[in-house]
């Protein structure tokens, strides 16, 4: 039986404070490669304490496609399986094992449990499959931001899942991401047919509330040929939704979260969001009927589409209120119990709950 042999490779930039977690997470590899793009702090030094093989090098003109390939061409020859990560990740222990388990020599990449954001209980928030351990000498990075891993043309995929590897991710949540936003216009420039960074192009808009061009950028998402994930496609349309709404345009709005649950009512997100509409304009009866529908939808996406409002304590609180103001004192009682659940610590979802409570017989609480 084959030995293969794994190697981890990073870029870094003044990540001193993570590198200890990170390298004590990654050193189960065989090698673990670290290209420094011009940290000014210890993380050079600390990284090669710990054992890491640290290379530099600086770019003229920054993306974060040519230092991924960068990195990637630093790992050693004999290495079969690359697995890149950030230095503001940590895997749980055992994951090279895991690897190991299930690659084979047709085997090129591994799907992985991700959980990209964590509650303030440290419970996963926002989870979805990432797809960043591949085999060595078959793909490239392309793209400038959200940059991906693209297979050669000579080369032949076969990807499989394995949940059991699981990748955490703790950002810095003061670090900005003010240069995303050139690279991704870039990146459309570059190739302006490529769906998927036109969908994050028009999504970086939205978070700088720049809602003309979101809406413009993702109706252009939507018109593309290849556009036809319907998670995407729907997170598009809630997307300019939302921008409508920015706009105080409720009625367009609503349109666009009814187109994104006609393509993906398998989704729970614009369910949710439509029915807060109707519940901040006071309609409880439709905002009941939308988050029951949501609340129906059981199964949570694995995609990176998914949304922590969604599945948290949020959709319950709102169907809690809504039922409520409908009269429905036991549902109410029922849900808002669910709501705390999932956030014990809140004040305001405990004094609804006595609020409930006075109005459900003692024998049906």
């Amino acid at each position: 039986m084959k030995k293969y042999k794994v190697g981890v490779y990073a870029i870094c930039k003044n990540e001193e404070k993570f590198v200890k977690r990170w390298y004590e997470s990654m050193k189960e590899a065989d090698e673990v490669i670290v290209l420094d793009t011009g940290s000014t702090d210890n993380s050079v030094k600390l990284l090669e304490e710990l054992g890491a093989k640290v290379y530099t090098q600086t770019f003229q003109y920054w993306r974060f496609d040519d230092a991924r390939n960068a990195s990637l061409s630093l790992v050693s020859d004999d290495i079969d399986i690359c697995v890149c990560t950030d230095l503001d990740e940590v895997f749980e222990k055992g994951w090279k094992k895991k690897i190991l388990k299930v690659w084979n020599d047709d085997v090129t990449r591994i799907r992985y449990t991700y959980n990209w954001s964590f509650n303030e209980y440290g419970k996963p928030a926002t989870t979805f499959l990432a797809n960043k351990i591949h085999s060595h000498h078959d793909y490239v990075w392309t793209h400038p931001v959200h940059e991906v891993l693209t297979l050669l043309p000579e080369a032949k995929e076969k990807e499989i899942i394995c949940e059991e590897i699981v990748l955490n991710h703790y950002p810095d949540k003061l670090k900005s991401r003010k240069g995303y936003l050139p690279l991704l216009e870039l990146s459309v420039q570059e190739d302006p047919l490529d769906d998927r960074n036109m969908h994050y192009l028009g999504r970086e808009y939205m978070y700088h509330k720049m809602w003309d061009k979101c809406i413009e950028t993702l109706k252009r998402h939507l018109s593309l040929k290849t556009a036809t994930w319907k998670d995407e496609r729907a997170a598009s349309m809630r997307f300019i939704a939302r921008s409508y709404k920015a706009k105080n345009d409720n009625k367009e709005a609503k349109r666009w979260y009814q187109k994104a649950i006609k393509e993906a009512p398998y989704l729970r997100e614009a369910y949710v969001e439509l029915a807060y509409i109707y519940y901040e304009e006071e309609d409880f009866y439709i905002a009941y009927e939308f988050l029951k529908k949501a609340l129906l939808i059981e199964k949570k996406s694995n995609s990176y589409i998914n949304e922590e409002f969604a599945w948290n304590s949020f959709i319950y609180d709102l169907y809690s209120y809504s039922a409520f103001k409908l009269e429905h004192y036991k549902e109410a009682l029922d849900y808002i119990k669910i709501a705390l659940e999932k956030d014990p610590n809140n004040l305001r979802l405990q004094m609804n709950l006595s609020l409930i409570e006075q109005y459900v017989p003692e024998e049906e609480k």
